[in-house]
């Protein structure tokens, strides 16, 4: 098994609240070498910036508030909640089903790794989301 997939498939926290979310951003070292993934889009091939992560992070926040019609966060998940090297972030309008009775994955939208990731697959990636992806690499 890869390092990302034992990643992937290991134990990660869920930041629950959005004031965790809030507290939880500054613990992520923008100067750790991130490969940021957009979930079904082309793999990154190299660890970002600090800047692009910085920018990243600052947009993927608006985006998780003003979509994820919720109280709560719940929608993001991390290794480590202090000091963080996987993070996995669901996409507010592909959660699928909570209570996990689909025989489907759900997979998430981003991934931000500090080992390069591998591809994942969904069924599905929204044309919206496909543009949000190409205005953060300035494609739009």
């Amino acid at each position: 098994m890869s390092e990302f997939t034992a990643k992937f498939d290991g134990l990660l926290y869920s930041l629950l609240s959005w004031e965790q979310l809030t507290a939880f951003w500054p613990r992520v070292d923008v100067n750790a070498g991130w490969y940021i993934y957009a979930v079904g889009q082309e793999l990154p091939a190299a660890a970002c910036g600090p800047d692009q992560v910085r920018e990243f992070l600052q947009r993927i926040d608006v985006l998780l508030r003003q979509e994820h019609e919720e109280r709560y966060c719940g929608i993001v998940y991390a290794d480590d909640l202090e000091s963080p090297r996987f993070v996995v972030i669901y996409d507010p309008h592909h959660l699928g089903v909570s209570c996990g009775s689909s025989k489907e994955r759900v997979l998430p939208g981003w991934v931000m790794s500090q080992v390069a990731p591998e591809a994942l697959q969904p069924t599905v990636v929204p044309n919206n989301r496909k543009r949000w992806w190409e205005g953060f690499l300035g494609k739009a």
